[in-house]
């Protein structure tokens, strides 16, 4: 009995010593603010409304969805340094081009095009429709979510800041799996960004099931912040961003 007392405290004593990363179950969540969503038909007119309204019958509710999906993959839980996005002015639009984002903390902009909903119908139905409108989704939302990196610059001065903020949006859109596994290749640089640098980065998740979350994090402790300096934050100084993206080439290819 004795023995079996001394156990039990040396495993109290063991588990109380670990350092746990917080989790990402329900209740990490349920004090999350979410912001005023302000959803704006500008295409009622045209066949890709009358797609994506049968598809999303609520816009506001697959958006919410979305936004808890995007902040569960860049953070550990509501006490991180979330950027105050308080609202969204979501516009379905009939124009050229697929998806952007505008304007900053404390309210932005993403327009989605209904002639992508068109494209993406003709090339895959309703399911191609849906799959591609959360995928877009979720990247645009990462660019009002995500931490930006310090001390280098703007997105349009500084070809490391456009990396990772592209690079960033589309490895959280591929870690929760709205890209097409052949959409990965070798090739290319860790500094084109989208999907390039994207795939990349999600692969980083195989050193580091939290990577993205410290890569992110990253932003406010490396600065003036550089990817080999964040790699070496989040990875440890033996590794280089060269050597990592070396070995994903011969991974990928």
């Amino acid at each position: 009995m004795r023995q079996y007392l001394l156990s039990i405290v040396l495993l109290i004593f063991l588990c109380s010593s670990c350092e746990i990363e917080p989790d990402n179950t329900d209740t990490t969540w349920d004090n999350f603010i979410y912001p005023e969503i302000n959803f704006v038909n500008n295409a009622a007119h045209t066949e890709g409304w009358t797609i994506y309204n049968r598809i999303v019958p609520n816009p506001q509710d697959l958006i919410k969805e979305s936004i808890l999906g995007v902040v569960k993959t860049l953070y550990w839980s509501t006490s991180d340094s979330i950027p105050s996005i308080r609202k969204i002015n979501y516009s379905f639009d009939d124009r050229e081009g697929i998806s952007a984002k505008g304007g900053g903390v404390p309210e932005i902009s993403i327009f989605y095009s209904s002639r992508w909903v068109e494209f993406s119908a003709e090339n895959g139905g309703d399911d191609r429709v849906l799959y591609e409108t959360e995928g877009v989704l979720y990247h645009e939302l990462v660019h009002g979510f995500q931490l930006e990196p310090q001390g280098i610059g703007s997105y349009g001065t500084n070809k490391v800041f456009f990396a990772f903020i592209e690079g960033m949006a589309d490895a959280v859109r591929a870690h929760n799996g709205y890209f097409p596994d052949e959409n990965r290749m070798a090739g290319g640089h860790w500094m084109d960004g989208y999907q390039t640098t994207g795939f990349f980065l999600e692969w980083l998740t195989t050193k580091d099931k939290v990577f993205l979350k410290k890569f992110n994090r990253s932003t406010l402790e490396v600065i003036p912040w550089s990817f080999d300096g964040a790699i070496k934050h989040v990875l440890g100084e033996d590794h280089s961003i060269d050597t990592l993206w070396d070995e994903y080439q011969l991974e990928v290819f």
